[in-house]
């Protein structure tokens, strides 16, 4: 099997997506909650719920759409919902899950257009 330009781009932007995923919220965890890192870092990871909206498209999962402006969870004016969260202290650790995962999704989406 011989493994194209595409395929390598396509390998390289979905590691990158699921480990931004996944390790910046550890990493953000660590660093500013120290005294309970594990306890907010899976807060932050419980926010990929997000991508339940998912499950409304057709196909559910197409790598080659932008989950950014076509998902109602991941609409603009979710986000601008998302950044508003950040300024009470109630939901500022959701919301910095939520918009770490969109600024994730948005360079997915950048990515996606760079290399096509």
């Amino acid at each position: 099997m011989e493994i194209n330009s595409c395929m390598i781009i396509f390998i390289i932007r979905t590691f990158v997506h699921y480990s931004l995923h996944l390790l910046v919220p550890g990493f953000i965890a660590y660093k500013f909650y120290q005294d309970h890192w594990k306890q907010t870092w899976l807060i932050l990871l419980s926010t990929m719920m997000v991508d339940l909206d998912h499950l409304f498209a057709s196909p559910i999962f197409d790598p080659n759409r932008c989950s950014i402006g076509f998902h109602a969870l991941h609409s603009y004016p979710a986000i601008i919902v998302y950044l508003f969260m950040l300024i009470p202290s109630k939901t500022r650790l959701v919301a910095i899950g939520l918009v770490l995962h969109m600024m994730t999704d948005f360079l997915d989406c950048f990515l996606f257009k760079v290399f096509n």
